[in-house]
């Protein structure tokens, strides 16, 4: 169902670098920091913006690069994350940032994707924490996937974002505004160093369509839902719903507007957003930017998908190559300014949905 209403959302923090996607954010919970819902929490590194009682937003401050968003669920019992971030050092700041917000411990981390900027931080939760996810995302995060063209490509860029960075700040005038640049060069550096550190660390409680983690939150019932819709941004994407507080964490199977389709299904993508449609829902909390409510939002992604599959498909039609096809396709959103290697990526994929191709999931997930 689309939502009811439209609740108002303040962007707090937003932090883009190359083709890294904006974040915004909140903070409150029995035992936790004294603050009315709705109320933001801050802390070095993350802002919690309170979007229920005991359910958080969470973004980056950009004192630390996390390109992801992430979610905090608070319960009678404990706590529970959605994504970890993009590395071991965002995963161990976003937990130290959970420290300050509560005092429940984190039992259960939720991947919603195994794309890297979401869960490459998982290594980071201690070894009793259970990490769910779809079977593809462990059959995914269990094979050699930092170099596989998503990951490689994006990290393999960061040297010339940074030497961008660094030639656009030496122009600049001393002062404030060269200062921020500095800085976000100190954050990207610290970052490209982080990378090196990752060790994929897969699900190792899995689903195929849903599950639900029952709680209870204050003395009531605080289900919290699972669900796989079908095969869009990946082949394992997942949502989470709060049904009693209608509120539902996205990841990047639904975003505002473009999206990142380097491993998607974009042929089915746009019927998993009519099955994510039919949610009872009022806030959707996406992977990447601020919250929001309004479904001219998605209509704009199914824009975007049927945009980019129709061009595609006349390229393909063509017998153009992938490296062909690139200069005939209208490039939206964060894409457009993307190198040509992750533009023939997203047309390679394509293609291979086209053909039918053997997909990723049949890897050995052992």
């Amino acid at each position: 169902m689309r939502p009811t209403h439209r609740l108002a959302t303040t962007c707090l923090a937003v932090t883009v670098l190359a083709f890294g996607l904006a974040a915004c954010g909140g903070g409150n919970g029995d035992g936790d920091i004294a603050t009315p819902t709705g109320a933001v929490v801050e802390t070095d590194t993350h802002t919690f913006e309170e979007v229920a009682p005991g359910v958080y937003f969470i973004v980056g401050t950009g004192s630390i690069f996390v390109q992801s968003n992430a979610m905090l669920v608070v319960t009678d019992q404990d706590a529970l994350v959605v994504d970890s971030h993009v590395t071991p050092a965002a995963a161990r700041a976003l937990l130290a940032s959970i420290a300050e917000v509560t005092e429940k411990p984190v039992t259960h981390l939720v991947n919603t994707h195994y794309h890297f900027d979401h869960a490459h931080g998982n290594q980071a939760f201690p070894d009793d924490v259970a990490i769910v996810g779809h079977e593809f995302t462990r059959a995914m995060l269990m094979t050699d996937v930092m170099n596989q063209p998503t990951a490689a490509i994006f990290t393999g860029n960061i040297p010339n974002q940074i030497a961008a960075m660094k030639g656009a700040a030496d122009a600049m005038e001393d002062g404030e505004e060269k200062d921020q640049a500095l800085n976000e060069i100190r954050v990207q550096e610290a970052h490209y160093v982080a990378v090196g550190e990752t060790d994929p660390t897969p699900p190792n409680v899995t689903l195929t369509s849903r599950m639900t983690i029952h709680r209870t939150f204050e003395g009531r019932d605080r289900p919290i839902e699972l669900l796989h819709l079908g095969r869009g941004h990946t082949g394992g994407d997942v949502v989470v719903l709060l049904p009693n507080e209608r509120v539902v964490f996205t990841g990047d199977l639904v975003l505002a507007g473009a999206a990142y389709i380097g491993d998607a299904y974009v042929d089915e993508w746009l019927d998993t957003l009519d099955r994510f449609e039919e949610l009872e829902f009022d806030l959707i909390l996406p992977g990447h930017g601020p919250t929001f409510s309004d479904m001219a939002q998605v209509d704009s992604l199914r824009q975007f998908l049927a945009d980019f599959w129709n061009q595609a498909s006349a390229a393909h039609e063509q017998g153009l190559s992938p490296e062909e096809a690139i200069a005939e396709i209208e490039w939206q959103g964060f894409l457009a300014a993307a190198p040509d290697a992750l533009k023939i990526h997203c047309v390679q994929t394509a293609y291979s949905r086209m053909d039918g191709d053997g997909d990723p999931e049949d890897a050995d997930s052992e």
